[in-house]
């Protein structure tokens, strides 16, 4: 009701209009070039007769911004007393413009499908040390987790309750997820948002990608742009925890009139909240490219280096009141019983991304993109181990006399993953009047070197310092080709087609940490279809519906810890979409409902395997319903609001719980089974929202009030009320203050003051269930985050 009130308010107002035609030098007309009224919510794009239309706009004076691939961006400024129509006559740009790079992946704004684009600008005012998660946490259906409980380390997302191994994700269109568990470690690649032009987010399935399966919704990076000016910039950051970030950032801007140079050097390091749950993050960023008006060849390189403490067993339940910050990671127990810790029980990892693009648009209808890449990580984790049996190591016990006196000893060891992943990706554009035609796909190979080490035990018997107990390899190579096809039927009525195929070959060799041989091939051919209908009624509303059906292999540790004769299938989701959106001068509001369809989902039952380790289980039948919304309303000139909810259901419709049994805490009497009926599924809160309101009191001095809400997790899949995450509420404040002089283009103020209210509250969790005689009993270890903290940074750009 109060939408529809200020609705109906501002349509009382006066009402003018903004049209035009759009056309080439040669007044050929420009289909699809975007139109916007800067510090407004109106956008739109011309049709095939390159006419476009903005209306319900009150007097006033707008600034209005055209821009289209292969031309020079134009920029007005109109003063409205009387609606307007005028003409605008593009000009060929002299530098081609990089959004070719990541066109053939992208969502446009005549595709059907949800999404949320974040500029550089955003990024910047977020960017005070934290990881990529923790600055995407506002956009719609995003929960985040952090080990150290500062979002500096290791942390993660979900979005609509999907994990981050199903959630897709590349920069400048190369696959970032790992070949064999899907994951992104954030944490390899410290303050890479210092070097990102944008994001955007598709939720659901999407639009075809390179990579792994998106069965949550798909991240697509894009790093920094041309800058055609040269500049310098440098940013530093302090707050709660020990807790500093320092970038420097310098850039050649364009010489002789066609290269350009770009550099990034970043620290960061925190104490983190939990205790030793410290990080040490060094990362650079190199760019170097020729830049013609038809062509782009561009290379980047950036390279991350992480050290951190391990945090990631989380905290037992009955110590959540009295000793939130404990970190058993690297506990032992000295000779009079006294608790220690293991001071380097840490771990270790460089990733190094090599890129080289070739971009090259032939006329204002054909582009072409290729690109080649390498990404070569190495790194491992140690840990103090107490009292281990010598014979799990390939540790000869210490005999005298053919009789046995020693088979366990304190050791250190160190499990270590070497890989290479290269590749290329290739698109092809076509655009006239009426089509947007890609043709794209990808190759890429990866080999993964997985083995461990013992570099110190108590009693090293018969072999030697660094002993090398298992060794495994993994080889995987994954190829796609897709083609996009979106139809204009008449002006504001567009169909969209995507098609995917894409083969997976993955070979297992060698034994694994418990010496279990892990010999085994697997090979996947899947057909990814998707179908859409984006219809825009006026220049304030549009409606869409997008149908799509995704594919995703097991990853490496389904395999590696199921059974032989319990091979885990592939997974299939279908997934259906429709959204509504409307926007004016003063309103942007958008309501996106989703019915994902799972076959096969793999998920946690209880089930162990042959040596008692939990596996995955494909469940037959599984889903996802939600509704969406968000809104950004411009109250006033300087006070802006903007929001979004989730209300979602996620549910197993006939869930069959596995639990183990004891006697005695030894003696393991086997599994007991139970048909549960309908439960939720894990992490899948059915009500999430954020709001933030953004007050500008004075020029270029602006107040945030940032409001989080996630409710109820359960923990495991059986909907029991003993293993949750609470609901939790946090609200943050933030002010920005920028400052221009004669001695730099601005130094940009930052204050963030996060959990103001002090609320104490976990965004993770794990849980191990059993039964011990006949009482159900647990183990399990949640991840505190930190109460009220702040970061303050400064940035000055030259």
């Amino acid at each position: 009701m109060a939408f529809a009130m200020l609705c109906i308010s501002i349509n009382a107002l006066p009402q003018f209009s903004i049209s035009g035609k759009i056309t080439d030098e040669k007044g050929v007309p420009q289909y699809g070039a975007n139109i916007q009224l800067k510090d407004t919510h109106k956008r739109t794009t011309s049709n095939s007769d390159g006419y476009f239309k903005l209306d319900g706009l009150k007097a006033g004076i707008y600034s209005i911004e055209i821009s289209f691939l292969g031309f020079e961006k134009i920029s007005e400024e109109i003063s409205l007393d009387q609606s307007y129509e005028g003409s605008f006559k593009m000009a060929p740009a002299s530098i081609l413009g990089e959004e070719i790079i990541v066109r053939a992946i992208r969502a446009g704004n005549s595709s059907p499908v949800a999404y949320t684009n974040i500029n550089q600008k955003e990024l910047g005012t977020r960017n005070l040390g934290q990881d990529i998660p923790i600055l995407l946490s506002l956009t719609p259906s995003f929960v985040t987790t952090s080990d150290a409980g500062t979002g500096i380390g290791y942390t993660g997302f979900r979005v609509r309750g999907s994990d981050a191994n199903r959630v897709n994700v590349t920069v400048n269109g190369i696959p970032l997820n790992d070949a064999e568990s899907h994951s992104v470690y954030w944490v390899n690649m410290s303050d890479l948002t210092s070097s990102l032009d944008n994001i955007q987010i598709q939720r659901g399935v999407g639009t075809s990608t390179h990579g792994s399966g998106a069965f949550g919704a798909t991240v697509a990076m894009q790093t920094n742009t041309l800058e055609k000016n040269p500049y310098a910039e440098v940013s530093s950051s302090a707050g709660s925890f020990n807790t500093f970030k320092n970038t420097l950032k310098l850039g050649t801007g364009l010489i002789y009139e066609h290269f350009s140079f770009d550099a990034r050097l970043s620290k960061i390091t925190s104490d983190g909240y939990i205790d030793r749950g410290w990080s040490d993050l060094k990362s650079y960023f190199l760019s170097g490219g020729y830049y013609s008006d038809k062509t782009v060849i561009k290379a980047n390189m950036f390279t991350g280096i992480e050290h951190t403490y391990q945090a990631w067993n989380g905290l037992p339940s009955e110590l959540l009141d009295t000793l939130r910050t404990y970190n058993s990671c690297g506990s032992y127990y000295d000779t009079s019983g006294t608790e220690r810790f293991y001071n380097n029980e840490t771990d270790n990892y460089q990733q190094d991304h090599y890129q080289l693009f070739l971009s090259h648009q032939f006329n204002n209808y054909f582009s072409l993109n290729a690109a080649l890449h390498y990404t070569y990580g190495r790194g491992y984790y140690e840990e103090f181990k107490e009292d281990s049996d010598m014979g799990l190591y390939g540790l000869s016990p210490v005999e005298i006399n053919d009789t046995t006196i020693i088979n366990t000893t304190d050791l250190i060891r160190q499990k270590w993953l070497d890989n290479d992943f290269y590749g290329f990706t290739f698109s092809a554009n076509f655009k006239n009047n009426r089509n947007d035609i890609t043709l794209g796909g990808g190759w890429n190979n990866y080999d993964g070197r997985h083995f461990g080490k013992v570099i110190w035990a108590q009693y090293m018997s018969n072999t030697m310092k660094d002993h090398e107990w298992y060794m495994g390899k993994g080889i995987k190579t994954d190829y796609n080709i897709f083609a996009k096809w979106n139809f204009q039927i008449v002006p504001g009525l567009n169909i969209y087609t995507d098609i995917q195929y894409r083969h997976i070959s993955h070979e297992i060799t060698g034994i694994d940490d418990d010496l279990k041989n892990l010999g085994q091939q697997h090979s996947f051919d899947f057909i990814n279809p998707k179908a859409g209908i984006n219809y825009t009624l006026n220049d304030n509303q549009e409606f869409c519906v997008f149908y799509a059906i995704a594919n995703r292999e097991p990853n490496r540790s389904n395999y590696t810890e199921a059974d032989p004769d319990k091979t885990p299938r592939s997974e299939r989701l279908f997934d259906l979409e429709a959204a509504y959106n409307y926007k004016n001068e003063l309103v942007n509001f958008g309501i996106n409902g989703y019915f994902m369809n799972y076959k096969d989902q793999l998920i946690l039952t209880g089930e162990i395997n042959n040596v008692g380790s939990p596996i995955m289980t494909n469940v037959e039948k599984s889903y996802r319903t939600g509704i969406e919304l968000s809104t950004s309303i411009n109250i006033f000139e300087n006070l802006q609001w903007q929001a979004n909810a989730t209300f979602s259901r996620n549910k197993i419709p006939d869930f069959k719980e596995y639990v183990d049994s004891y006697d005695t805490v030894e003696n393991w009497l086997g599994q007991i089974s139970d048909t549960l009926g309908e439960t939720d599924l894990a992490f899948s809160p059915g009500f999430i929202a954020n709001s933030q309101l953004i007050y500008s009191p004075v020029k270029n001095f602006s107040i945030s009030i940032i409001a989080q809400y996630v409710g109820k997790q359960y923990i495991d899949n059986t909907s029991d009320e003993k293993r949750i995450l609470n609901p939790y509420q946090i609200t943050n404040l933030k002010f920005q203050y920028i400052l221009k002089t004669e001695y730099f283009k601005e130094a940009v103020f930052h204050i963030l003051i996060n959990n103001i209210f002090d609320q104490k509250y976990e965004n993770n969790a794990w849980v191990y269930s059993y039964y011990l005689g006949t009482k159900r009993q647990k183990d399990d270890g949640y991840f505190p985050q930190a109460g009220i903290n702040f970061l303050a940074g400064i940035t000055l750009r030259f």
